[in-house]
């Protein structure tokens, strides 16, 4: 059976309280690409469903940035190693080099692009380094750093130029290839966290969490203008970026609102128009990062909201998006709409989400606390927890209400509850299942075997549970007991996942060995297996968003392993 992908949600890049993040872009086919976790992301703005996920870094990827013809991307992550691979024929590995001893926190191409420049923490003295993209030989002596080296910037037209910035308050100006030191700026009285050349490499700007911008000739490195503090930033200036025409520049600041500042001559920083995104205020929304990509001004929050602004039109309310920034712990589809799904992440998130539109909104409830499994029913969803509680929410739209929580005792492994008699839920527990009629626990079954995994049959008639040996054990449900009717063998691991399929004709079962087996549910007999390839999994065993999207391609009938695609990724 072969299928095809239809559409991802993207993760959300990630973001540190205190430090900016630096994002990049491909004018040729307006596309972003970004870090998350051991990710890297690559988005179209024109279709945020249109999504590209490379997922081979050993650690945590920290920055990425297309090459000059956009055919390659550099990424780097946080044991200092650079890795270049290709935007096509499957992310093919091109070169991969240790460049420093730590976290790599910003790097360029050369416009030629036969060289990178790439800076962040290191030993000594080693803070940058700028080497041949094809056989890592080194281009030059970075010295003038004595703390982390936050961003730096290649001059794009010749003479060539390598600007740096970081931790010591400095702005250092290197010439070559080969590079070496020719000056340093100490205009800044707090951490440099940006630096960026303009198109024409005629100036280039530095921003700081001193509030100010500084502006220099981007041959000499003299300093030739400020951002003015009049209507300026309030709050730490995270990025910066230059407009196509190199006559403005867009910041953003921890005083949550991002400004166009005109920098013709003349006018050398004066704020053209301030933007603010929509948010409720809070620290989440601080802006951290953002990209002036052709016609799309980019913004990037703390909390992890995306906001796309038109520099033809800047009055516009711009276009909003997010999602998660943790591991997506649950899936579930709504059954009144199976359009919608409802995902969550171990911080407590849950996010909505559309087919065929994507981000839908955040989910609110009144108490934050972590999710291990989630259901959704018609107006209600149900939880569970890390700290031994169900709970059931009243759900109103996106609003989520009164919280009703049910304390079991023990760690919950699984979460089923009976879609067409809602009030009946089934959470395994390792020595068996913790049976609930709506907030009251009616029974605890201990079944003499390690549970790992449970579903309840819509009907509620019917339970499957999985065993840490490999059986699933049927039972029927009589009043609030359990009654075995057949035991089924055919896994060689502990079962890590039970759900029926749409029309309840079937069921499917996953174990830790990767291997998911769908049974017929009348005669009980297997239907069909399938292997997922160990070295596309990110999940320790088979899991319920596996099993889900396999649903998923099942009844949308598409073309192309959409199962696979989604664990990659």
């Amino acid at each position: 059976m072969s299928h095809e992908l239809l559409e991802t949600y993207a993760c959300m890049p990630t973001t540190e309280r205190g430090r900016g993040i630096l994002i990049s872009g491909d004018a040729k086919s307006n596309s972003v690409v970004y870090t998350n976790g051991r990710s890297v992301v690559m988005m179209n703005l024109q279709n945020p469903l249109h999504v590209s996920v490379y997922g081979d870094h050993a650690y945590p990827a920290t920055v990425a940035r297309f090459s000059p013809n956009g055919e390659w991307v550099a990424s780097a992550d946080a044991s200092g190693t650079v890795r270049i691979w290709g935007t096509r024929n499957d992310f093919v590995l091109k070169k991969e080099f240790r460049v420093l001893s730590a976290r790599i926190d910003d790097l360029q191409w050369s416009p030629d692009g036969l060289r990178i420049v790439a800076c962040g923490e290191g030993k000594g003295k080693s803070f940058v380094r700028a080497f041949m993209w094809d056989s890592g030989t080194n281009v030059g002596e970075f010295d003038g750093h004595s703390r982390r080296v936050l961003s730096c910037a290649y001059k794009p037209t010749r003479p060539f130029r390598v600007v740096t910035c970081g931790e010591d308050f400095l702005v250092n100006f290197y010439e070559g290839p080969p590079f070496r030191f020719k000056l340093s700026h100490r205009d800044h009285s707090n951490f440099v966290n940006c630096v960026r050349y303009s198109p024409d490499g005629s100036k280039f700007i530095s921003v700081s969490s001193d509030k100010k911008g500084i502006i220099f000739d981007g041959k000499s490195a003299e300093k030739i203008g400020e951002l003015s503090s009049e209507g300026g930033h309030t709050g730490s200036i995270y990025a910066v970026s230059w407009s196509p025409d190199g006559k403005q520049v867009l910041t953003v600041s921890a005083d949550k609102s991002a400004k166009v500042w005109d920098i013709t001559e003349g006018n050398n920083g004066k704020v053209k128009k301030t933007l603010t995104c929509a948010g409720s205020g809070g620290v989440e929304d601080m802006l951290v990062g953002c990209l002036w990509l052709n016609d799309y001004l980019v913004t990037v929050s703390l909390g992890g909201t995306i906001s796309i602004f038109l520099a033809t039109d800047l009055d516009k309310a711009p276009t909003t998006f997010s999602g998660h920034m943790k591991n997506v712990s649950s899936l579930t589809i709504l059954r009144s709409n199976p359009r919608v799904l409802l995902s969550s992440s171990y911080d407590g998130l849950i996010v909505k989400w559309i087919q065929g539109i994507g981000y839908s909104g955040k989910l609110h409830r009144k108490e934050n606390s972590q999710i291990k499994c989630l259901a959704a029913v018609e107006e209600e969803i149900v939880t569970s927890g890390f700290d031994n509680k169900i709970r059931r929410v009243s759900l109103h739209r996106d609003q989520c209400g009164d919280t009703e929580a049910i304390d079991i005792g023990s760690q919950p492994k699984d979460l089923s509850v009976a879609l067409l008699s809602p009030e009946l839920a089934l959470v395994s527990i390792d020595s068996g299942v913790v049976m609930l009629r709506g907030t009251k626990i009616v029974s605890t079954i201990n079944l003499g075997f390690i549970v790992t995994a449970s579903a309840v049959s819509p009907d509620g008639s019917e339970a499957i549970i999985g065993g840490q040996d490999g059986k699933l054990h049927i039972y029927s449900v009589s009043g609030d007991t359990l009654v075995e009717e057949v035991v089924l063998e055919k896994h060689r691991g502990a079962i890590s996942v039970i759900r029926y399929s749409p029309d309840i004709s079937m069921f499917a079962s996953g174990d830790v060995n990767r291997e998911a087996v769908v049974w017929d549910r009348a005669s009980r007999e297997v239907s069909r297996t399938m292997s997922i390839d160990s070295h596309s999994i990110m999940f320790n065993d088979f899991s319920l968003m596996c099993l889900l999207c396999f649903w998923m391609c099942l009844r949308l009938k598409v073309r192309k392993n959409l199962c696979d695609y989604l664990c990659n990724h």
